[in-house]
């Protein structure tokens, strides 16, 4: 499958359009080299942006394979035009991914 934010694919045609698609994944459980971030490491500046780096990586990683297999199901091989759009959930320490594109066939 090939994952594209460019509208085309250099070395392939197009042949169809299929549909627009999307992946979107969600989670609040931070974890530093293995454990949850507590309320006392949230302090440590260093910690905390570490494990919500490598937070925000899992999640986007989980919304990337629910695109990919939405775009399976139309019988696409490629997605191209995709837009990633990362938001905190209001008044939480929730992440969501939300990733969007067009599923098509390429020769």
């Amino acid at each position: 499958m090939i994952l594209t934010t460019t509208n085309t694919i250099e070395g392939h045609k197009i042949q169809d359009y299929l549909g627009i698609v999307s992946g979107i994944a969600y989670n609040s459980s931070y974890k530093y080299k293995g454990t949850s971030v507590s309320f006392k490491d949230m302090f440590k500046m260093s910690k905390y942006y570490e494990a919500y780096s490598a937070g925000l990586e899992l999640i986007k990683e989980e919304a990337f394979q629910k695109l990919n297999d939405n775009a399976i199901a139309l019988k696409a091989n490629a997605v191209v035009g995709i837009k990633i759009d990362i938001e905190p959930l209001a008044n939480s320490s929730t992440l969501i991914v939300s990733i969007t594109g067009t599923a098509v066939k390429v020769n």
